[in-house]
């Protein structure tokens, strides 16, 4: 059988061990799932995003982000990729605490304008 078809196979039976490697794992999922450090990166935070998660979330995943050779902007572009995806509001939501994130206070910046 293919890898990867076994891969999705044991994610859709909720295949104990497979499920547990996966969620055991954290940050070392980045081997299991097959993707390079930087997209792996990008890909989490983009699901935070997406969710809605905490604050602190945030600062992890651009730590992480940042950390695996993303650049700011595409960071930001992430917004930009999964808003036909998740809406605008969640974009709009997500954009000031995104922000603080990478050490910009976007509410500030637009009280003082």
């Amino acid at each position: 059988m293919i890898e990867y078809q076994e891969r999705l196979r044991s994610m859709a039976l909720s295949d104990d061990q497979f499920v547990g490697s996966v969620l055991g794992m954290g940050q070392d999922t980045i081997e299991i799932s097959r993707l390079d450090a930087k997209t792996h990166a990008l890909v989490r935070l983009a699901a935070l995003l997406a969710v809605g998660a905490a604050q602190s979330s945030y600062s992890d995943g651009v730590e992480r982000a940042l950390a695996s050779g993303a650049s700011v902007d595409e960071i930001v572009g992430l917004l930009i990729a999964i808003a036909p995806s998740v809406g605008l509001g969640r974009v709009v939501a997500a954009a000031p605490e995104l922000g603080l994130a990478l050490g910009y206070d976007v509410e500030a910046a637009l009280e003082s304008a």
